[in-house]
């Protein structure tokens, strides 16, 4: 994840579904709901993994984003 401003994180595309898993273990569901392979397919970037599975690139990272900011606001 890359920093947005103080205090919030904003989803980097370029990471890895793994990486982002590790970060945020939730986003496991996210990565399910829209039929990216998260299991075996976890080592492509977040953008590599929609392209590949299909995904709509814009509405993962908005559900993405939604996860990570709940997962803050928890804290």
């Amino acid at each position: 994840m890359s920093q947005r401003t103080p205090g919030t994180q904003t989803v980097d595309t370029a990471e890895t579904v793994n990486e982002i898993i590790v970060q945020y273990p939730a986003a496991v569901s996210v990565f399910n709901a829209f039929g990216i392979d998260a299991c075996c397919g976890g080592d492509a970037s977040v953008e590599e993994a929609a392209r590949r599975d299909g995904a709509n690139i814009h509405a993962l990272i908005d559900a993405l984003q939604r996860l990570i900011t709940q997962a803050g606001d928890a804290e």
